[in-house]
């Protein structure tokens, strides 16, 4: 997939969501009010706060996909997974202020009865996230991004809030007003937990992390298939963002000239880049077997 389809597609998604949320955003605000559900108020700002974080993807895998230049030989895509370290961060901030408001209510017993209609809101806010969520990480899965990834879970976290804003709601209504601030701190938790493995994803596209064993294992079968590579003296990878990069040195006869060593190099860079599409530039070294 080329850089112009896959910003194409980043643009599509992003567009659609946030069109989404700020729809979203408003019923559930203007039924929280009208409804006297804190819980569902403070939901539809949540989603509200989504709209910034899929500006910020739409900006991030732009800026990603600009040419290497002087400054910048290796690329932009580095960019993605900052930006993924950022939405995460968001998420976990999210995840941390929703469980301490869980734990507040509890203590103080800050309980109230809203009206019904908000039950029939937080159902539809949960349908609605739910969608966004698996549509956006279609996408992201697709053209393997980091930052839409990251986008995609905060949609999910939002469908969860959703969840913990209905069992509260229901419960409210039916008397049981405690449950809305434990599912908020439930919920909370599993959010932190998500936030805290794209972090992790995002540092590994930073901290050039070699590349999973399937595709190393590819590599090497694919090196090994050239004719005239004898064996792999050695192979390093190394993710960048959702690239990578790849360094090995072969050996070839020794008798070989110079001429016929560098056709076999070409080879084997060609075949790598060609084949497996994530590999973003292959670097091979010919020595000669047995020195």
């Amino acid at each position: 997939m080329d850089k112009f389809e896959r910003q194409k597609i980043v643009n599509k998604i992003s567009i659609i969501t946030i069109i989404a949320n700020v729809f979203l955003s408003f019923i559930k605000i203007i039924v929280g009010i009208v409804g006297r559900s804190n819980a569902l108020v403070a939901d539809g700002f949540h989603s509200l706060s989504d709209v910034f974080s899929t500006v910020v993807v739409m900006i991030g895998v732009k800026l990603a996909e600009k040419e290497d230049d002087e400054t910048h030989p290796y690329g932009h895509e580095k960019i993605e997974p900052v930006i993924g370290k950022i939405l995460s961060n968001i998420l976990l901030l999210t995840a941390v202020y929703m469980g301490y408001k869980g734990i507040k209510s509890i203590f103080i017993r800050d309980y109230y009865i809203p009206e019904k209609m908000t039950i029939f809101a937080a159902v539809f806010s949960i349908l609605v996230k739910e969608w966004m969520f698996r549509y956006t990480i279609r996408g992201a899965k697709k053209v393997e991004s980091s930052a839409l990834m990251a986008d995609a879970w905060h949609h999910r976290s939002d469908a969860l809030s959703s969840i913990g804003s209905l069992i509260g709601i229901t419960g409210a209504v039916f008397g049981y007003p405690i449950l809305d601030p434990i599912a908020s701190v439930i919920i909370s938790i599993f959010i932190c937990k998500v936030a805290i493995e794209i972090y992790i994803q995002s540092v590994r596209a930073l901290i050039d992390s070699a590349a999973d064993k399937e595709t190393i294992k590819n590599i090497k079968k694919i090196i090994l298939g050239i004719n005239g590579v004898i064996q792999i003296d050695e192979l390093k990878t190394r993710i960048h963002a959702n690239k990578l990069y790849v360094d090995v040195e072969i050996a070839v006869d020794r008798n070989l000239s110079v001429s016929e060593a560098h056709k076999i190099a070409e080879d084997v860079h060609d075949s790598i880049e060609n084949e497996i599409k994530k590999v973003k530039h292959c670097m091979v070294h010919v020595n000669p077997f047995g020195e």
